[in-house]
């Protein structure tokens, strides 16, 4: 794990023990750190009995603390801790910030920060997969893999790569990324801030805590990108702080199976740049583009059945997400995409989606969107109203021809019929294999065994 003098001697409370959260406890134990640590849940305070001490923030005197570090997931506009930690002067802080903390006693290395509303988790896999396929050590870590105090400090020439949600950079302060990117921004996850406005300053925080000099760019499709953008460009040197052009790269997309689409045209134009600023050629960088895998439940590709293509894109939680789906498989001639959406709606409407519903030969209606999405969907192309995932499945499947697409991608968060996101995909995986006979993995079939 990460460790570090800075803490020693210093109090911290922990509020959720998650994977991140235990790993911080860990990381500041074994660091000569007081903590003072809580959760929910029994099971992860008993691990840590003996070791800590046990006992809610919200009933402690924080006098003396050095942080409280929160799990992300805690709503900092409405959880109690938040402001009994600022009335005690006592900074919020997260995992990531505990990291940048912990920078200068770590082997010489590099941080490449990537946040963005959609398409951050495919590019910071992206730039991950480059930089090893180049030979560069290097560990994907923040919203996505394992929890980065958790892990071993990379050599010295490593390279940190971060995927960092809205959340993370609200509890992070002095975390300045040697390269940064910002994908887009669109509405999302408003419950956790005054306005659209200051969600963006949420993602904009990001590049202000990097120095004038340090490198970042941007995906400047959408206004509040390209106004994060020229804030940065006014304060940076030449070419420090760009907006992404992809005109050159795009001749080379036929030659990536796991980026098609226009979005992964940016995902992969914000990689490129990223890791060229890292010092990858030209050459080393198509090279990852074509061997790139893609990421389970994002575009996910299950396989092939009959001829007919079956996408997994249960993390597209909103509609912009969708949209660069729907836009990825043209009509070829006539619409081809079979589309599995709903969910717990996050808008009232699909006006992302709109320009792409010309690709869509069906629509196939799940949860308690379904009768919003129908009405809307309705004037454009057929609709069945299925509710329930394993429905909506059996049909768009029943009626798929060879060379279309069935792809679930639903515009909508999962919560009111999943978990999360990754057990909505890991059902849609189950039926699909229950439908088609083959055994299904994280990568797609598995070879028959014989015949």
């Amino acid at each position: 794990m990460i460790t570090a003098r800075v803490f020693s001697d210093k109090k911290f409370a922990v509020l959720g023990l998650a994977r991140s959260g235990m790993a911080v406890v860990e990381s500041l134990l074994a660091s000569g750190a007081q903590v003072t640590a809580w959760d929910r849940q029994d099971g992860p305070r008993k691990k840590l009995e003996g070791r800590a001490q046990i006992a809610d923030p919200m009933e402690i005197d924080l006098d003396g603390y050095f942080g409280v570090v929160m799990s992300p997931g805690v709503p900092l506009n409405t959880h109690p801790l938040a402001a009994k930690a600022r009335e005690a002067g006592v900074p919020l802080i997260g995992d990531i910030e505990l990291f940048a903390m912990a920078r200068a006693e770590l082997p010489s290395h590099k941080v490449v920060g990537i946040t963005g509303t959609n398409g951050k988790s495919t590019t910071t896999a992206l730039v991950h997969h480059l930089l090893s396929e180049a030979g560069v050590a290097a560990r994907m870590g923040g919203n996505i893999g394992l929890p980065i105090l958790g892990s071993e400090p990379l050599p010295e020439g490593g390279v940190y790569v971060l995927e960092l949600s809205s959340y993370q950079i609200d509890l992070t302060h002095t975390l300045a990324c040697d390269a940064a990117a910002l994908t887009n921004i669109t509405p999302d996850h408003l419950d956790r801030y005054e306005g659209f406005a200051d969600y963006a300053f949420s993602k904009g925080r990001l590049f202000a805590m990097q120095e004038d000099d340090q490198f970042a760019v941007f995906g400047c499709e959408d206004d509040p990108t390209r106004t994060v953008q020229k804030v940065e460009a006014a304060r940076r040197p030449d070419g420090r702080a760009i907006c992404l052009t992809t005109v050159q790269l795009a001749r080379f997309q036929k030659d990536w199976p796991s980026l098609q689409g226009p979005h992964n045209l940016q995902n992969a134009g914000i990689a490129a740049a990223l890791t060229r600023e890292l010092g990858l050629t030209d050459k080393q960088i198509l090279s990852g583009l074509a061997s790139f895998k893609g990421l389970p439940h994002r575009m996910e590709l299950l396989g092939t059945f009959g001829g007919v293509t079956i996408i997994n894109d249960s993390k597209a939680t909103n509609p912009a997400s969708t949209a660069p789906a729907l836009a990825a498989f043209p009509p070829n001639p006539k619409p081809r995409i079979h589309w599995i959406c709903g969910g717990l709606p996050k808008e009232d409407n699909l006006d992302d989606c709109a320009p792409y519903f010309g690709n869509v030969a069906a629509a196939y209606t799940i949860g308690e969107a379904g009768p919003m999405f129908g009405e809307i969907l309705r004037p454009h192309m057929k609709v069945e109203d299925c509710e329930l995932l394993f429905e909506a499945t059996t049909r768009a499947l029943a009626a798929a021809k060879p060379g279309e697409v069935v792809m679930l991608s639903p515009a909508c968060a999962s919560f009111d019929q999943f978990r999360d996101y990754e057990l909505r995909s890991k059902i849609f995986r189950d039926i699909v294999s229950q439908l088609t006979g083959e055994k299904l993995t994280t990568s797609g079939f598995a070879a028959r065994s014989a015949a």
